[in-house]
């Protein structure tokens, strides 16, 4: 059993990506369906798929790469974690590298990027940056 299967779902993209993989597979959870989602919005993964496959259904991510081979995803990093928790309200949302990147927040309006949650003016857990 996972203690954080958010940093094991982030891991296996950060290892997939360095190993120029096209596809990742990993245990599949409504919540990191819903962060893959999310993070292919915002433009980092190609897509996703969910396969039912026996004992238990398998997220399959699409990585995404630029014309030079190289990933579009340059980091992920877990902010919040089982031991230590980070919540933020809506004016103290973190900005990932001046705008260039999104942090990922958990808010009672499901999964938002940072931009998002600003305008919808709600804070939550912050899951995860990405650059």
């Amino acid at each position: 059993m996972l203690t954080d299967p958010i940093a094991d779902f982030l891991t296996r993209i950060r290892n997939a990506t360095g190993a120029r993989k096209a596809t990742v597979d990993m245990p599949w959870s409504r919540q990191k369906e819903a962060l893959a989602k999310v993070l292919a919005a915002e433009g980092y993964l190609a897509g996703t798929t969910v396969v039912e496959a026996r004992p238990r259904p398998v997220l399959r991510i699409e990585l995404r790469y630029d014309a030079q081979r190289r990933p579009v995803i340059g980091g992920l990093k877990r902010i919040s974690r089982p031991s230590l928790r980070v919540y933020v309200g809506s004016k103290e949302i973190p900005a990932v590298l001046g705008g260039l990147g999104v942090s990922v927040l958990s808010t009672p309006k499901g999964l938002l990027v940072d931009r998002d949650a600003r305008r919808e003016n709600v804070g939550g857990e912050v899951l995860c940056t990405v650059w």
